[in-house]
């Protein structure tokens, strides 16, 4: 993989480019990098605990301008997902505030109780309560379309991983035998939808995250080049274990930033 021909970066950000409130060293320089090379950057994520709105005042805290063209998530292919194939349908979210605020600007029917909900929706949800969980399991219970966020099995924190939507999903597994259809990474869905946005080529792109099962997985279903980091939730060893291949491995963005001053 040559860096020096790549003009879009898709780039993960839990785990990628912060951590909680932390911004990792040398992003601010990395973007800077990317635009002045008349390159474009969007931050996907499958963490969909949060609207767009809340991402950018999160990245404005960290120091980044940034506006919506920048953003492209899980809950934004769950919406085109919800409008195309279950339009005007009432949808229970099991999810956070957030992301059912966030939806319903889009369009979406939020439905708040079991007896009309037409469809079930299964998110990273940090407000999670019991109710929630036997409103779920009553729903899948009825055979009602299953849809999922993301797959992750945790989230990276400062303090070590937190139960993502993939955790959620296996207890509700276990309690109903439904599994969900997953609508983001590592679907190749969001790099389609990220190619049609700005109009770049598979060759010219490049997704860079730190989880195998999710970000490198979603970039190799999508047929493009890859950049796994060390600085968040994956580790080196992961690669054979889960025989799934990144075009690269590095510690982190500053390894990735050294190599594209080296590589112009």
């Amino acid at each position: 993989m040559d860096l020096k021909n790549k003009k879009l970066f898709l780039l993960d950000m839990d785990g990628t480019i912060y951590l909680d409130d932390r911004l990792f060293p040398d992003v601010k320089e990395f973007l800077s990098e990317i635009k002045g090379r008349n390159g474009r950057y969007l931050f996907l994520s499958n963490n969909s605990s949060r609207g767009t709105g809340d991402y950018i005042r999160k990245m404005e805290r960290l120091g980044i301008d940034c506006g919506p063209e920048d953003f492209l998530t899980s809950a934004d292919v769950a919406i085109d997902v919800l409008k195309k194939e279950y339009p005007l349908k009432q949808v229970y979210i099991m999810g956070t505030a957030s992301l059912r605020a966030h939806m319903s600007m889009e369009g979406i029917r939020i439905c708040d109780n079991t007896k009309d909900a037409e469809v079930f929706l299964a998110a990273y949800d940090t407000e999670l309560t019991y109710q929630k969980l036997k409103d779920a399991c009553l729903l899948l219970n009825r055979k009602l379309p299953y849809l999922a966020t993301n797959p992750d099995w945790v989230c990276p924190g400062e303090n070590g991983p937190l139960p993502d939507c993939g955790s959620m999903c296996e207890m509700l597994w276990h309690a109903t035998g439904r599994k969900p259809r997953i609508l983001g990474k590592p679907e190749p869905e969001m790099v389609y939808s990220a190619l049609k946005r700005t109009g770049f080529s598979r060759d010219e792109c490049v997704l860079t995250g730190d989880r195998l099962y999710t970000d490198i997985a979603c970039g190799v279903n999508a047929g493009i080049d890859t950049i796994f980091v060390l600085s968040g939730e994956g580790k080196r060893e992961d690669i054979e274990a889960m025989s799934i291949y990144p075009s690269r491995v590095a510690d982190d963005i500053s390894m990735i930033l050294k190599w594209m001053k080296e590589e112009q």
